[in-house]
């Protein structure tokens, strides 16, 4: 969970998390294979992947849990290796939470704020209310989405530099996930470098600055959401009147169909003037564009495997 904080000038400076060459072996098995990738200082980025494809071993390499096969990790410019160092700079909700069982959640939050010398006691009482979280409890009486929530209050109270979610919110019912944004972009606006590996590809797209998506322990691809629609498709549906306007066999268009003969539905990937200029030629009496979802892309990424 959280852990103490330290903001120096290195700490400032330097990437909030960086790897290179990254690869962890498991005997035969290669969980990650040669990751590089670099997370810029208060900015909120996503780490996709479904089960198996290295999310896990990733952090557990960067919280310096285990060893990498070769390559490196940093925090902050300190060897992830270097446990001692490299929490300094960091708070950490895992995604099974586990509690002293006969601490209260009251107990369990002093304990943790004493740990870390940034912690706001202030805010922490507020997140307290927002997340609806009852401190007289006991760790062993808590469900797992209350065990949860003492993680993520504990974490969001720090001023820890760097924020490490490995699905955050795997417990939480829908109004206490939307509590959970909201103290991702409070993070974001003070300065605060959110790392958020998650499956839910919803609240990824909702509260991330990049995302990149892991593939059989593979980096496939790092970009900000924008970026990563633009590199897929765009659904179009038109109505026209008249002779149908002719996109076949124009760059980028795939999957004409057409509807009743008054309505045409096609795929666009690039620029799409071609295509516009087309339409704009032809009596269209309604056109519509629909973006891809994170889903979407993330499913084009990995085909049947994931369906």
């Amino acid at each position: 969970m959280s852990t103490p904080t330290a903001r120096g000038s290195r700490a400032e400076n330097a990437p909030a998390i960086q790897t290179r060459g990254l690869t962890k072996r498991f005997g035969r098995t290669t969980a990650v294979k040669d990751l590089s990738l670099e997370v810029r200082p208060g900015e909120v980025f996503g780490f996709l992947g479904p089960n198996g494809a290295g999310k896990s071993t990733k952090i557990r390499m960067l919280l310096g849990f285990i060893r990498p096969s070769s390559g490196t990790a940093r925090v902050f410019s300190d060897d992830a290796r270097d446990v001692r160092r490299a929490h300094r700079h960091l708070a950490y909700v895992p995604a099974d939470v586990a509690l002293w069982p006969a601490l209260t959640g009251a107990e369990i939050l002093e304990l943790l704020a004493r740990v870390g010398p940034g912690s706001d006691t202030t805010y922490r009482d507020e997140l307290v209310d927002r997340f609806e979280l009852e401190l007289g409890k006991r760790g062993k009486a808590y469900s797992t989405g209350n065990r949860q929530k003492v993680a993520l209050v504990a974490a969001f109270s720090t001023r820890a530099p760097l924020l490490v979610l490995d699905e955050p919110t795997s417990g939480l019912d829908p109004l206490m996930e939307r509590e959970f944004r909201r103290c991702v972009a409070e993070a974001r606006d003070r300065g605060q470098t959110v790392f958020l590996s998650s499956h839910q590809l919803a609240e990824v797209e909702a509260v991330c600055d990049r995302v990149a998506i892991l593939r059989a322990g593979h980096l496939a691809e790092v970009a900000s959401i924008p970026e990563l629609r633009r590199l897929r498709r765009t659904d179009v549906e038109v109505s026209f009147d008249g002779v149908a306007p002719d996109v076949s066999g124009l760059p980028g268009i795939h999957d004409v169909e057409l509807l009743d003969g008054t309505g045409m539905r096609f795929s666009l990937t690039g620029p799409p003037g071609p295509a516009l200029r087309v339409l704009a030629a032809s009596d269209v009496t309604a056109f519509q564009m629909r973006e891809p979802s994170l889903e979407e892309i993330f499913l084009d990424y990995y085909g049947d495997a994931v369906r």
